[in-house]
């Protein structure tokens, strides 16, 4: 409440001590503040409410414009297989693997083979690193599969997962996006993340080093390119894994 942007806003709203549930995830109380003070639009910030497309559907049927993607690109964006499905539907490289809906183990374990050890396993709701766990061999599937299934459900309610190549010395490079609702879609050039710990970044440097301007050129329009097929409104990063021959492909979207 003593932050410098409290402070010099025109009015801040004291939402309560307590819970999240109670607090920054309530939902109802912070639509309900937003229309009492004739608020005009609520943006959502980082974390919490910011890529839930139940809350931009409900501040939008409340008259209020949500400040960022749509409840549509937010739940297509937010899922790794239907976003890989889509990037599949508009031509961007992929890291070889499985995102289909067959979910049984002799199903997995079968294209885990026609992929190729070692190889990721991945929850489809995942970040952070939660349930995902890396197979050297088929021996290993079994036991890795159920512990990330595992995790997945406890942690997002959906222990739904894809398969992918392991790459074992990638780099992790991200595009900023910025589209503004009117059809045009914008880089701000890369940054490099793949200083991490237990898969979350450490350090980001821009511009990415040894990426020479043809594969930075590449990146970034291939980053527009998603962004205009999906109808993106507002900020967002692509995420790519460039992996030791030069060859990028899409991770994901945030």
């Amino acid at each position: 409440r003593n932050l410098r942007f409290v402070e010099e806003a025109d009015k801040s709203i004291y939402i309560g001590f307590g819970a999240l549930s109670d607090t920054y995830l309530n939902q109802k109380k912070i639509i309900e503040l937003a229309l009492e003070y004739k608020c005009d639009g609520i943006y959502p910030g980082y974390g919490f409410l910011s890529e839930n497309s139940g809350f931009a559907k409900k501040v939008t049927s409340a008259g209020i414009k949500f400040i960022g993607p749509t409840p549509e690109v937010i739940d297509l964006m937010g899922d790794k297989k239907d976003s890989k499905v889509k990037m599949e539907e508009i031509g961007i490289p992929l890291i070889p693997g499985y995102h289909g809906d067959e979910q049984s183990l002799e199903i997995l374990i079968t294209q885990g083979e026609k992929i190729g050890f070692p190889l990721l396993i991945k929850a489809t709701a995942g970040g952070g690193g939660k349930g995902m766990r890396i197979v050297e061999s088929k021996l290993d599937f079994e036991q890795s599969l159920l512990a990330a299934k595992r995790e997945a459900m406890n942690a997002f309610g959906n222990d739904k997962v894809l398969l992918e190549k392991y790459i074992t010395t990638p780099r992790h490079i991200e595009v900023q996006l910025v589209s503004d609702g009117q059809g045009n879609h914008f880089h701000f050039y890369e940054r490099e993340c793949s200083i991490q710990r237990r898969y979350q970044k450490v350090v980001e440097e821009t511009p990415a080093c040894g990426i020479d301007d043809k594969l930075r050129s590449q990146m970034c329009e291939t980053a527009v390119r998603i962004a205009s097929n999906i109808g993106y409104i507002g900020a967002g990063t692509i995420e790519f894994i460039l992996d030791e021959s030069g060859d990028y492909y899409f991770l994901e979207m945030n």
